[in-house]
């Protein structure tokens, strides 16, 4: 894991975290980046006085699932020049080295977790408390795809999706509710278009984000008179990297995506708008006009809905999307 300790803030405005005995202790590195380190000339950085914008953000502990990809970590490049500081997981470990290297002059606190662990996500949820003295927003965002057809796909497949995108909010929501409550928070979860309107080739998918809304929205109604937030976000089709990790039928990722990734929303626009809403402290926020019309339609003209829905996916009887 990625955890820095309590004298990472070092005198004269020198991270004591770039001691070697700290990167051989707490950092630990793959053999391509050693060999990157060994082949370039290393400046040990200062900390400068940076100009950051005050804002809504400014000096709130920003906890996010899943900020090494995709909205996770478009968040993360909107929130650090608000002044957030920012406890993100990963399972990747290079690429959470990469981003705490990038943003090494920053209050940024990383863990390599995997959300459907409960345990990682206690570990994860504490260590950010124990860094930072507490939790104001919670952002849920961790989550994994799939594309295939029930009758061909291994029950484990949907099990994995459910474990991520549903049980990984739960664990993490869980452990942190406490430092939510004393601190008044908010609780964000990322949702999607087919958590209001099941999509074929993801019934999994579509399952995990129909019961990431339903406890979402019977949390927000427990919680009322706390001071506790609840809200969910539902992008449409995003760019990023969550359909070529999507899972096939044997719950493998598929490695490309059906979609033409660059006629999608962004992941920065997309976080752009979630951190408006945030602000605003909306219920819900659904993004893109495809979106809004799908989920109209599904309202109001069901059977029409299933129909477009069947033409979009489906090309001859084959799913194509």
């Amino acid at each position: 894991m990625y955890c820095l300790p309590s004298n990472f803030w070092g005198g004269k405005n020198t991270p004591n975290a770039w001691h070697p005995k700290f990167i051989s202790t707490f950092l630990p590195i793959s053999m391509r980046q050693i060999s990157k380190l060994a082949s370039a000339s290393i400046q040990v950085p200062t900390f400068t006085t940076q100009s950051k914008v005050m804002s809504f953000f400014t000096d709130k502990v920003v906890a996010i699932t899943g900020g090494t990809d995709g909205i996770g970590k478009a968040l993360i490049a909107q929130l650090i020049p608000q002044g957030a500081k920012i406890a993100t997981c990963g399972r990747n470990h290079d690429k959470l080295y990469d981003l705490q290297m990038e943003y090494a002059q920053f209050m940024l606190h990383t863990m390599a977790s995997d959300v459907s662990s409960e345990q990682d996500c206690q570990h994860f949820i504490q260590s950010t408390i124990d860094t930072f003295g507490g939790i104001d927003i919670l952002i849920n965002n961790a989550g994994v795809s799939m594309r295939a057809l029930f009758q061909n796909t291994d029950a484990q497949v949907i099990r994995r999706v459910m474990d991520v995108n549903f049980f990984g909010a739960v664990y993490c929501t869980q452990f942190a509710l406490p430092s939510l409550l004393e601190r008044k928070g908010m609780i964000v979860g990322i949702s999607s278009i087919a958590g209001y309107r099941g999509l074929p080739g993801r019934s999994g998918y579509s399952a995990s984000k129909f019961a990431l809304q339903g406890w979402l929205e019977s949390l927000r109604t427990e919680l009322m008179g706390s001071g506790v937030h609840v809200m969910w976000v539902c992008p449409g089709f995003t760019a990023s990297n969550i359909r070529n990790a999507a899972l096939n039928s044997q719950g493998e990722a598929q490695g490309e995506s059906p979609l033409d990734e660059g006629k999608l929303m962004s992941a920065d626009a997309c976080a752009i708008h979630i951190l408006r809403a945030i602000e605003k402290k909306k219920r819900t926020l659904v993004l893109t006009m495809t979106g809004k019309r799908a989920i109209f339609l599904n309202r109001f003209f069901p059977s029409l809905a299933d129909k477009l829905t069947h033409k979009f996916f489906f090309k001859k009887g084959e799913l194509v999307k």
